[in-house]
């Protein structure tokens, strides 16, 4: 019998943890920007701006092998610090990143960076330049898109230093109309403004 409680249990909180609702230890932060996020992002996830951008961009990429995002990768890590930065502004200048940086303006100083992830955890825009293009490695797009539906992931707090604000990064997957998983959101969040 306690097995049977104990093998109830371990699926139970297998449950909690695959929809995204519960971590393992969640900060004060974590709430009030779960509340943010639900109030304020949720619903222009689904906007055909956005759901359509990572339904292209997965077409392209479904086939790329490891080395393929290695190497896409490391040129995207390379151009950060060059003058010449063509893939870099191919995704600053697309329009799914024209999309978000009206909704980080919008936000008011809330919102300090997005960027949208494929399937693959390869950016597809953002507001802003990321040190990296994949972030499929990263707790960011695996606490979200491989988890699926409705997964909501927040990262602990940390001090940017260029802007001295305290920020924590939220992680959303996002769904297509059927409701399945096709990509992921990262939002960084002026925990200061909370």
């Amino acid at each position: 019998m306690a097995s049977n409680l104990f093998k109830a249990a371990a699926v139970a909180g297998v449950a909690l943890l695959a929809t995204g609702h519960a971590q393992a230890t969640e900060g004060p932060h974590v709430g009030p920007i779960k509340e943010y996020v639900n109030a304020n992002v949720m619903s222009w996830l689904s906007d055909p701006a956005v759901v359509s951008a990572i339904k292209a961009q997965n077409d392209k990429t479904a086939g790329m092998s490891a080395a393929q995002i290695e190497e896409m990768d490391q040129k995207w890590r390379a151009e950060t610090g060059a003058s010449d930065r063509p893939m870099i502004e191919g995704i600053l200048a697309n329009d799914l990143s024209a999309f978000l940086k009206d909704k980080k303006n919008a936000a008011a100083g809330m919102i300090t960076e997005m960027f949208v992830m494929d399937a693959k955890g390869l950016n597809v825009g953002q507001s802003d330049v990321t040190s990296d293009y994949w972030q499929g490695d990263e707790a960011k797009w695996q606490k979200t898109y491989k988890v699926g539906p409705n997964a909501i992931f927040v990262d602990e707090i940390e001090k940017d230093e260029s802007t001295q604000t305290l920020q924590s990064q939220v992680s959303v997957s996002i769904t297509d109309e059927s409701g399945a998983p096709i990509g992921a959101i990262t939002l960084g969040i002026n925990v200061d403004a909370l």
